[in-house]
């Protein structure tokens, strides 16, 4: 089902599709095919807004779909075949944030296709927008399955060689409660990526083990003794280049375990961003306030800044490639 939800200040219509399968029910609108709500058995498990102008006015990325490069990008410098560009700095004026203030996550998307359970959503995406080289084409599909999940499938090819780096940016909250610090994560990852004080990675790559950073057997969020200034904005390394199949990434259960969401990406990283600043003055889904810890991010992705760092994963794509990426948020 397609309805309009708004419209954009030049005029532009944003719609939204509505999937349904199973106990699954999901919200998805145009502007930077966002997920605007995501309900398992009636129980709405992200963060999200009932009207537009919440998402133009207070959005800290809901549900978008961040690029054309996803995370951080030092500086806004990079070097693509030994020619620089300068990208928008939209990050404090210091750094490159989600692709820039007009990038993917802003720009409204087209419907090319929709039935009951599934939807893809095209972008195409300027030679020199936010300053970044090269014709981009971005495909989306949402597809609800059958056995209980929510399959995001993106594609993309340019004319010209670029960083293509594009994440799923839900902020989930499992049971509705004030915060995620009970919920238990899990996450499959020997390492993640420590960073200075503007969030970029220093380009250590650092053991988890004996760190607050170890969720390989699965732990509560909250704070222990010792860790009460440990926050969590950090992409926890996966694998060190993308997979041809799907593999376990995390998973995630309510302070109760009643519910239980499993990741599985083709993707090598996984930010872990765990909301400890957040503070939206409007109200959310339903009514509700969203403060701190209100909802954490698993953004499934290359590794940040991989395009300055040479022993990162690479993020370039070229013409005769196609980048590829899937994940799929198990519900149970």
């Amino acid at each position: 089902m397609i309805n309009e939800f708004g419209s954009l200040p030049d005029g532009t219509v944003v719609q939204e599709i509505t999937l349904k399968k199973g106990v699954l029910e999901a919200s998805i609108l145009t502007l930077g095919a966002v997920i605007r709500d995501l309900k398992v058995a009636g129980q709405t498990v992200v963060l999200g807004f009932d009207d537009l102008q919440s998402y133009l006015d207070h959005s800290p990325y809901f549900g978008v779909i961040a690029g054309r490069c996803a995370n951080r990008i030092a500086h806004g410098k990079m070097s693509v075949d030994g020619i620089e560009y300068q990208l928008d700095c939209n990050d404090g004026g210091r750094n490159h944030l989600h692709g820039g203030s007009e990038g993917f996550s802003n720009r409204v998307w087209q419907i090319e296709q929709s039935d009951k359970a599934s939807v893809l959503l095209k972008l195409v995406s300027e030679d020199g927008e936010m300053g970044y080289p090269g014709r981009v084409e971005a495909l989306v599909r949402y597809t609800l399955t059958g056995s209980g999940a929510l399959r995001v499938k993106i594609t993309a090819k340019t004319d010209k060689t670029t960083p293509v780096n594009l994440t799923q940016h839900a902020y989930f909250n499992l049971d509705g409660s004030n915060t995620i610090l009970n919920h238990t994560l899990e996450v499959a990852a020997e390492s993640y990526l420590p960073v200075d004080e503007d969030l970029i990675p220093t380009g250590e790559i650092r053991n988890v083990a004996w760190t607050a950073f170890d969720f390989q057997d699965g732990r509560k969020l909250k704070r222990k003794p010792g860790e009460e200034d440990t926050f969590y904005d950090h992409n926890f390394c996966l694998a060190d280049a993308p997979r041809d199949q799907v593999a376990f990434a995390a998973a995630l259960e309510d302070g109760v375990g009643d519910r239980r969401m499993e990741i599985w990406t083709t993707e090598p990283g996984l930010q872990l961003y765990d909301a400890g600043k957040l503070n939206v003055t409007v109200p959310g889904l339903g009514g509700k306030l969203y403060g701190p810890h209100a909802g954490l991010c698993l953004e499934a992705q290359r590794w940040p800044d991989s395009v300055n760092r040479p022993n990162f994963t690479n993020v370039l794509l070229r013409p005769t490639e196609t980048y590829s990426h899937v994940t799929e948020f198990r519900f149970s």
